[in-house]
């Protein structure tokens, strides 16, 4: 474990969404994020990652999706310095299993989680399925996550598998330059009436963290805690960083 150090900083990314909408962008999106990593190792305490990392992920027991090599490879060599990552996964690698773990010595969380740094309390996760809104969403990710329904998906051959997902991503919005995201106001947000809700039994949190919305978002909450949405790496670079006692969104460039 490294030491914990007043000069360490703490990342937090979301919505890399790698595979759309082409290999050539895709493979420039990630060589730029691998950038953005390589910055974070130099003084990193820990990294998050939201989710979302790839615009589909499915593991069969002996093989994972084609590609990625450059960002699997840097998030190892991370990993292997003792930084620790954690990755909470997203409604788009859903079917993550084990793979994170014992290749890249990567945490994986599938559920939100509260985080101790320096006497603040961090609520992370990817953001999707939470709050009043997508109850469409919530009945098809019960079915989507339940054992047999992964067993089924894995019978397929993965050239049959994979080309279904890949077929469906590059016909999303996000793959055709529009992430279908719109800024519902402050207190029409529903991760942030969420966080409020949250914010109730738990008055001690000082951030939320989220991906999911594709939209960059800093926002002072009823109880002077922040919430904060780190946006997506398809039209935007958007990333998080605690610093100093404090956490600002910004933009990797």
């Amino acid at each position: 474990m490294r030491p914990h150090m007043e000069n360490k900083k703490i990342y937090f990314a979301s919505d890399q969404h790698f595979g759309v909408p082409n290999i050539e962008k895709s493979h420039e999106r990630e060589k730029l994020f691998v950038k953005w990593l390589e910055m974070a190792e130099k003084d990193a305490e820990h990294i998050f990652l939201l989710g979302d990392l790839f615009d589909f992920w499915f593991e069969y027991k002996t093989v994972v999706p084609r590609g990625y090599t450059r960002v699997l490879g840097k998030l190892a060599q991370i990993t292997d310095k003792g930084i620790p990552i954690t990755f909470f996964v997203g409604n788009h690698d859903l079917w993550m299993h084990d793979y994170f773990q014992t290749e890249l010595g990567i945490t994986v969380l599938h559920n939100p989680k509260i985080f101790d740094f320096y006497g603040k309390k961090f609520f992370i996760g990817h953001g999707d399925g939470l709050g009043p809104k997508d109850k469409g969403y919530k009945r098809m990710k019960k079915v989507f996550v339940h054992p047999f329904s992964k067993w089924l998906y894995a019978r397929l051959h993965p050239n049959l598998a994979l080309g279904i997902a890949n077929y469906f991503s590059k016909k999303s919005r996000l793959a055709n330059g529009d992430s279908d995201q719109v800024f519902l106001g402050e207190d029409k947000e529903w991760l942030v009436q969420y966080a409020e809700r949250k914010l109730e039994s738990n008055p001690n949190i000082n951030y939320f963290l989220f991906g999911h919305r594709h939209l960059a978002m800093d926002i002072k909450l009823s109880t002077g805690a922040k919430y904060i949405n780190t946006g997506e790496w398809v039209n935007g670079n958007n990333y998080a960083i605690f610093e100093n006692g404090e956490l600002f969104l910004k933009k990797f460039v």
